[in-house]
């Protein structure tokens, strides 16, 4: 074991003598294992991160919501000139489910509408989120409060202009004033603000709770009417625990093909969209972003092999002569052989150290800069260090090879 110690110092010694005694020449052989690593973990790290992310953002949703409208979450194979005559789910279909459909926890009813401003006195906060929904929407979403509350049925069902602000708007409008009983403008209309939404950071696509506004439905219904062709409708249903889901989506089917009175054999005008399905889609996107950084990132291992292998040709003709002068004393081949498979690993992992630096280096500034948690996990550290070390074995096993089994004697006389 001391043996194997004190080879592993001499290595380390010859590979910290490589770098030192020919700094070019080592800085182009280890760039390629610098940026292949650098790229794997980067990818790696930004996909563990992303993931997080949507895993936080998404951890008030059951996977089982479905949400029922017009448009799929996923591909179809409905072309798209019929999918665009789909109708708008209405206000009455939703009425009607909400009494009609068993094993449903909650049902809220949503429409997508434009960004707009929100005014308060000489302030204004512009490219605000709206989402005009029902006040069952709080126990499907989970929304927690900084200060105040959500709508309740009667001011929903009355469509009070009443509203509920992300965080960040009410900082922006009000600052350090009190903002619960304050009078703000939306669609040139007073509204009541009631509540202020806890700070949660940016959301899964940059458009969080903190940019939200929410405000009554049935004030937007109002205002455009049910057959605005601008707003996309949503019915939301939360599934009781432990429903058969095939069995729940063929409910809704049933019920809603009833309603809009569709014919045996015509298609259903609507699309079931179930959560789950559309955080597969997301989980598939991001497998496929780890498989694109992998094949992009093994080329550049690849060529960061072939520069490692290609220092430690150079060195086991540099020192020839040295090598044959252990032979002589009595060095084993398998010593010779270790001797320099470790000197080609400790180089490796050196530039992989390198690479991870670099990737730690812009986590930290992303961080900073982009308001989003970039993490470098202890996992992807590992596996960068074991990657590089796995590529300095690779490259430097046919040169180590080479040099335990080379003749004492030419060697001594090479060198020489």
């Amino acid at each position: 074991m001391l043996v194997y110690l004190r080879l592993l110092k001499e290595s380390f010694g010859f590979a910290m003598n490589a770098l030192t005694n020919n700094k070019l020449r080592t800085l182009l052989s280890l760039l390629g294992v610098t940026i292949g690593i650098f790229s794997i973990i980067a990818v790696l790290a930004a996909v563990d991160s992303l993931d997080r992310k949507i895993t936080k953002d998404l951890s008030g949703l059951d996977k089982n919501t479905i949400y029922l409208m017009k448009f799929s979450f996923g591909p179809s194979n409905i072309p798209q000139w019929k999918r665009e005559q789909f109708p708008n789910v209405k206000y009455d279909e939703y009425t009607y489910m909400k009494g009609a459909m068993t094993n449903t926890d909650q049902m809220a009813y949503q429409i997508f509408t434009r960004r707009e401003s929100i005014k308060y006195d000489s302030k204004t906060v512009s490219d605000i989120n709206i989402v005009p929904v029902s006040q069952e929407f709080i126990d499907i979403q989970g929304l927690e409060f900084e200060k105040g509350r959500f709508y309740n049925e009667s001011e929903a069902n009355s469509g009070a202009s009443v509203i509920v602000l992300g965080n960040e708007i009410a900082n922006s409008l009000f600052e350090n004033s009190e903002p619960i009983g304050k009078n703000v403008r939306l669609y040139g209309k007073r509204f009541t603000v009631i509540g202020v939404l806890k700070k949660e950071g940016s959301g899964l696509f940059g458009d969080g709770n903190d940019t939200s506004a929410y405000i009554p439905v049935n004030f937007v219904r109002q205002l455009f009417g049910d057959n605005n062709t601008s707003l996309t409708n949503v019915i939301i249903f939360k599934p009781e625990k432990g429903v058969d889901m095939d069995a729940y989506k063929g409910e809704i089917t049933q019920k809603l093909r009833n309603v809009r009175g569709l014919k045996a054999g015509e298609m259903d005008n609507f699309f079931i969209n179930v959560f789950s399905g559309f955080t597969d889609l997301i989980d598939g996107i991001l497998g496929q972003m780890n498989v694109v950084g992998w094949i992009i990132s093994g080329f550049s291992l690849l060529v960061g092999g072939f520069g490692i292998a290609n220092i430690m040709f150079v060195s086991v003709k540099e020192r020839t002569n040295l090598i044959g002068i252990q032979k002589s004393l009595g060095a084993k081949n398998r010593f010779i052989m270790f001797q320099f498979l470790f000197e080609a690993i400790i180089l490796s992992v050196f530039g992989g150290i390198i690479g991870l630096l670099l990737v730690w280096i812009i986590s930290i500034i992303l961080t900073k800069a982009l308001d989003f948690e970039f993490i470098l996990g202890v996992g992807n550290i590992v596996l960068g260090t074991g990657l590089a070390a796995a590529i300095g074995l690779i490259s430097g096993i046919l040169p180590a090879i080479a040099a335990s089994k080379l003749d004492p004697v030419e060697a001594i006389r090479t060198g020489m």
